[in-house]
């Protein structure tokens, strides 16, 4: 989603009947998969495909995010039993290292879903602007309204058991994503807006550099579905070349809105170029309700995962549980990523159910509790702080950085002690190094931004 900067999860291009979308392929042998070239290409643009921001670094990001799916495929490698990124974790530092990675990618889920909310209520007031609801003393009315109705419109979508039809909908999202850029060139270059930006254009300041590399680093983040994209891959040795083309189209998208959205806005375009574009043009209606839409089909999508770890604890806890130790960590970001999302677009064609896990089977009433509350909370986030470009920075330096640059390096370190060759542990050595920075300047950096807006607001 080139265009509104959420989609990091998205779900995969996958037809009916092709490889990835198999039920059976879970239940087969280790790394036998037979997705073709092309449609792992799509599959992992479709996962890369995640905002618009991009400036200066932005491909050296790019090649640096590439460099480290890479290693994830490395770690893959040498065991033929490992098909996730928690069993890397796992193969590097034990149930430490898979609670760790599992950690990461929920936190992560949990803030892309607040985002989804954020944009969607941006996005419906700019289309219905001065709408209110009174009910009693109480009144809502603009963007909180808007992040409320679209809560209670999603709500009933994550207590589903099979996201088939979800995943089925959100497979658009790569198309999607050049739906919204073509729409705001045509806003520019046709409906009148033209490409002379009403204020400087100059390079950003330097204070501004960890919010933008946090930026990129949330836009290119797709590294929970690569180990799966490898896995279903027939000819595995094409892997860094599509995962090369993949990254290469995502950086071409994200640049195009970049320059677009600059030339045409200047210093006051908007964390979401769509809010700057002229509410009554047709072109301006396409690109809005796209992004209206595309978060709307992919919600349930993310917050699965992080629901189906907290009922399995919770069910275990009753003495309900099964199967293998510790799934209740592992099979939200990583199963659920390939039976709820690359699997949905064949469970929605063929009618395939995804699989109830044994031990969540009988808890629907805790299933609805659970999903439920887990939506009233990014609620109340996003109502609390609704400034989508600080909290998707936020999410890139503290949360995709640390688990799409760092923890690629660090287990492939530990799986191969040392490298072979010096110069490549030097390489990553000098990644670890900078990403930290990040990760630490970018952090903060958003963290103060958004405390800055939350203090003007309450002034």
């Amino acid at each position: 989603m080139a265009a509104t900067g959420v989609d990091v999860e998205q779900p995969g291009m996958v037809a009916a009947g092709d490889g990835v979308g198999q039920p059976e392929m879970a239940a087969s042998g280790y790394g036998h998969g037979d997705a073709s070239f092309v449609q792992t290409c799509l599959n992992g643009l479709n996962a890369l495909s995640g905002g618009w921001v991009s400036l200066a670094l932005l491909a050296a990001v790019a090649g640096v995010c590439w460099y480290t799916g890479i290693l994830l495929k490395r770690c893959m490698s040498v065991d033929p039993t490992v098909r996730t990124f928690a069993d890397i974790g796992d193969r590097a530092f034990g149930r430490r290292g898979r609670v760790i990675v599992a950690g990461f990618f929920h936190a992560e889920l949990f803030l892309i879903a607040i985002g989804f909310l954020i944009v969607d209520g941006d996005n419906l007031d700019k289309l219905f602007p001065g709408v209110h609801v009174s009910v009693g003393h109480v009144t809502l009315a603009g963007k909180k309204l808007f992040v409320v109705l679209v809560a209670l419109a999603v709500t009933p979508t994550t207590w589903l058991r099979s996201l088939g039809l979800l995943a089925y909908v959100s497979a658009t999202g790569v198309f999607a994503s050049v739906l919204i850029v073509l729409s705001v060139l045509w806003a520019a270059a046709v409906d009148g807006v033209g490409f002379s930006a009403p204020g400087a254009t100059a390079v950003r300041p330097i204070t501004k550099l960890p919010t933008a590399l946090g930026l990129f680093t949330f836009c290119l983040c797709g590294h929970a579905v690569f180990p799966t994209l490898y896995t279903s891959m027939k000819e595995k040795r094409r892997f860094p070349k599509m995962l090369a083309i993949c990254f290469v189209l995502c950086t071409i998208n994200y640049g195009s809105m970049a320059v677009l959205g600059y030339l045409m806005y200047g210093a006051s375009v908007q964390s979401q170029v769509t809010l700057n574009l002229p509410a009554g043009r047709v072109s301006s209606k396409i690109a809005i309700v796209t992004t209206i839409v595309s978060p709307l089909s992919k919600y349930a999508l993310v917050v699965t995962p992080i629901a189906t770890a907290i009922e399995e604890r919770i069910l275990r806890r009753r003495g309900g549980a099964g199967g293998r130790s510790g799934a209740a960590v592992v099979m939200p970001i990583e199963t659920a990523v390939e039976e709820g999302i690359l699997r949905g677009g064949a469970a929605a064609g063929s009618g395939v159910a995804t699989p109830i896990p044994r031990n969540l089977r009988g808890g629907f009433a805790v299933s609805v509790a659970v999903r439920t509350l887990l939506v009233l909370s990014t609620v109340v986030v996003a109502l609390a702080v609704p400034y989508f470009g600080y909290l998707m920075a936020l999410v890139g330096s503290l949360l995709s950085v640390g688990a799409c640059v760092m923890l690629p390096c660090v287990c492939y370190l530990r799986v191969f002690r040392p490298p072979a060759r010096a110069a490549e542990t030097v390489a990553i050595a000098a990644i670890l190094v900078l990403s930290s920075v990040l990760l630490v300047t970018g952090t903060y950096s958003s963290i103060v931004q958004i405390v800055h807006e939350l203090t003007a607001r309450h002034r």
